[in-house]
């Protein structure tokens, strides 16, 4: 098992950071603590990173889907990547895409996750040489229990086209059922307005933010951030 799936083991506490070859005590990827783990998502400016990062963000999405409206070159994620304190976990999403290319991207980046937000498989991730998020659409989740326990799944709402980012929110009561029996990050139409109201009903692990704290797609808007960070602090 490659070291970097510690990530994916424990309370994410001084965890090994996934973007290093040195897993040696005191590096830190994705941590959580006592607080809840917040990914803001859509990322393609060095300015976004770091004042997410500053308002308490511990991961953050970077987007390698083409057809997204967040998309963003591999080359500019590198830079922002190296921009990034080493207890800030850098996530990159791909959708359908073949794992060798997945592999790469992680690889030229330093990514320390891979989101997955197709129809991939669970054969298809063990191709993959970084630990998985797995996203998964409600209301129909049935593949969920496929999934080993040491793959952290994130919950959205559902849209083949679009693959996330929507806006929409999904049914909270559902996400709770799925959060009492593994870890989930919560995601859908997440923002300032509803995500305490979220949090109390589904108590996920972590939240992923995108379009909620946006003025438009891959910019985020700073009042907007600040007021997430505010509503769950």
């Amino acid at each position: 098992m490659n070291d970097r799936a510690a990530l994916y083991h424990g309370s994410y506490e001084l965890q090994p950071d996934a973007r290093s070859s040195d897993s040696s005590p005191g590096r830190i990827g994705i941590h959580r603590g006592a607080d809840l783990l917040v990914k803001i998502c859509g990322i393609t400016r060095g300015e976004d990173a770091e004042f997410c990062v500053e308002c308490g963000a511990r991961a953050l999405g970077f987007v390698f889907w083409p057809d997204s409206p967040r998309f963003v070159d591999p080359d500019r994620a590198r830079a922002i990547v190296r921009m990034l304190p080493p207890f800030v976990t850098p996530v990159g999403v791909f959708v359908n895409q073949p794992a060798d290319h997945v592999n790469e991207v992680a690889a030229f980046v330093q990514l320390g996750v891979v989101q997955l937000h197709g129809d991939e498989s669970v054969a298809y991730a063990s191709a993959l040489d970084r630990p998985v998020l797995k996203a998964m659409a409600l209301p129909d989740a049935s593949g969920i229990e496929q999934w080993p326990a040491a793959t952290m799944i994130l919950l959205d709402a559902h849209d083949p086209v679009r693959r996330g980012g929507t806006g929409r929110t999904i049914d909270w009561t559902a996400a709770a059922a799925v959060a009492a029996r593994r870890r989930i990050v919560l995601a859908g139409g997440l923002n300032a307005d509803n995500v305490a109201q979220a949090m109390a009903c589904v108590r996920p692990f972590g939240i992923d933010v995108s379009s909620g704290v946006e003025q438009a797609p891959g910019v985020k808007d700073r009042g907007r951030v600040r007021a997430l960070f505010e509503a769950i602090s």
